[in-house]
């Protein structure tokens, strides 16, 4: 059942004037009506006392003279009247001197008292009104007049103006219908139009429609014109973004061509790098090696010094291509997402960098990790470059100490790598992921600056965060974030680790 609130704009106006009209026609129907009512009843009681004081004024010869049948000749006057039942003569004893009975097997009950004091009661009682009058003559008592009326006229009235309230009603409800029709027309079926118009804007997304207007001047009107001047303000938005849609998407096509256009120039550099560039490297180092087997006795200490530093060189640059490769691979390589077991793989990476370990004392803490989904080659790749660099920037160290575990940020897992190494300075903490930027000198600590690098990329391939603290010569902590697959962290991970 629906509830009023849920009803249509026109039903609920028809519903509202009917119900006001209604409600203000049957107060005012009940206040005429009582009013009415009570004075009715004022008038029998007051006509009931002229009868009364009439038949008195007429019965005091009869009184006089002990004449019974005379008062009764009296009364019976009272048959004129049609609604007197009853009425009857008392002596000042309270004897009864003579009465009148429209019915005479009727039978009538005693007469109410009257108060010291007053001279007339009256009372309503079983549809009947009693009137008691007290007949005086010089301050004397001489009868008591008892008379009896029923109530039809006031029944007749009560009828009759039913019946008139109820035809009142009637034409109250018709002129009620015809002006919520009317009121319907002006503004109920103009709102619903409009809301309809609204509906087809909503569903169809079609900003050309326009609700229809009125020829008429009031608030519905500016609402309607309102309306529509929003739509053509959207509809021509809604055009300049086609438009801009339309240019942006041509855009995109252009950069992506351009794209491709790198990635192929990207592919044709690492072909020239691993074959135009590597065979001269080859070349260089062979034949250098070849100098220095064969003719290492005939070279001063200055040739073979520069003969170390070529060899020294190629071997740096072999490194730096190797670098440059794997990190070109990790752009164009596919993610295999795999359910993957953290620990099982920070192990083999760890027996993978064993032989850098040879010869030192490495306390390591290894905590327990979360099973996650990524690619396992690539993942095994983050572990073996951190903790490469744990291991080869804490060589110094007596005892070198490198933690790996996991702890919990926002709900999300953390994982980091911390050695108690040479550390750096966090100012230039921007620096320790880009392609070829170090923080310490190459005859402090060997390497090209490609391994972090390539660590960011595959960490932000997974959609994760990387980032590093440390203080120098107090050592470094690296932690990264992968973040579920197909989803993001947009660095709310790395704020929310950073005090860490």
């Amino acid at each position: 059942m629906l509830r009023f609130r849920d009803y249509s704009i026109p039903r609920k106006l028809t519903l509202m004037n009917m119900m006001v009209s209604s409600t203000v026609l049957l107060l005012s129907s009940a206040g005429f009506f009582a009013y009415d009512l009570y004075n009715f009843r004022k008038r029998i009681v007051r006509d009931l006392g002229i009868q009364a004081q009439i038949i008195g004024s007429n019965s005091l010869s009869a009184l006089a003279f002990d004449d019974p049948h005379s008062a009764e000749k009296t009364l019976s006057a009272l048959r004129a009247a049609p609604h007197v039942l009853f009425a009857e003569i008392y002596t000042p004893d309270g004897r009864t001197f003579a009465g009148y009975r429209r019915d005479r097997n009727e039978s009538f009950p005693s007469p109410p008292s009257i108060t010291a004091g007053s001279a007339e009661v009256s009372q309503f009682q079983d549809g009947q009104v009693a009137l008691v009058r007290l007949v005086a003559v010089e301050g004397k008592p001489v009868a008591t007049i008892y008379i009896r009326s029923d109530l039809e006229a006031m029944n007749d009235l009560k009828r009759n103006f039913t019946f008139i309230v109820a035809g009142v009603f009637l034409m109250s409800l018709l002129a009620t219908i015809w002006m919520s029709s009317v009121a319907r027309r002006s503004i109920a079926e103009p709102i619903v139009r409009l809301a309809e118009t609204a509906r087809i804007v909503l569903s169809e997304k079609n900003y050309s429609v326009r609700a229809s207007t009125i020829d008429e001047r009031n608030e519905v009107t500016v609402l309607i014109s309102t309306f529509n001047e929003m739509l053509a303000q959207i509809q021509e938005r809604d055009a300049a973004l086609g438009k801009a849609h339309d240019r942006l998407e041509q855009q995109v096509q252009q950069r992506t061509e351009q794209l491709n256009a790198a990635n192929a120039d990207l592919e044709a550099f690492s072909y020239s790098v691993s074959h135009d560039l590597r065979a001269p490297l080859r070349h260089i180092g062979a034949f250098s090696r070849i100098l220095s087997e064969e003719h290492d006795a005939k070279l001063d200490p200055d040739a073979r010094h520069l003969l170390g530093r070529i060899q020294h060189g190629v071997n740096n640059m072999s490194s730096l291509v190797d670098g440059l490769l794997r990190m070109a691979q990790v752009g164009r390589t596919k993610l295999a997402w795999v359910a993957t077991d953290l620990n099982s793989l920070l192990k083999d990476a760890i027996a993978d960098l064993q032989p850098e370990c040879e010869g030192r004392q490495v306390d390591w803490n290894i905590g327990a990790l979360s099973p996650i989904d990524c690619d396992p080659g690539l993942m095994k790749q983050v572990f073996v470059n951190l903790i490469s660099n744990a291991i080869k920037y804490s060589r110094r160290r007596e005892i070198a100490r490198i933690d790996v575990g996991q702890l919990q940020q926002d709900g999300m897992s953390v994982i980091f790598v911390r050695d108690n190494g040479a550390g750096f300075d966090e100012r230039y903490a921007d620096k320790l992921f880009g392609v070829f930027q170090r923080l310490h000198r190459v005859d402090e600590f060997e390497g090209v600056g490609v391994g972090l690098s390539t660590v960011q990329r595959i960490i932000k391939k997974h959609g994760g965060e990387i980032w590093a603290k440390g203080e120098v010569d107090k050592g470094a902590t690296f932690y990264f974030a992968l973040a579920p697959k197909g989803r993001s962290f947009a660095g709310a991970t790395k704020a929310a680790a950073s005090g860490q």
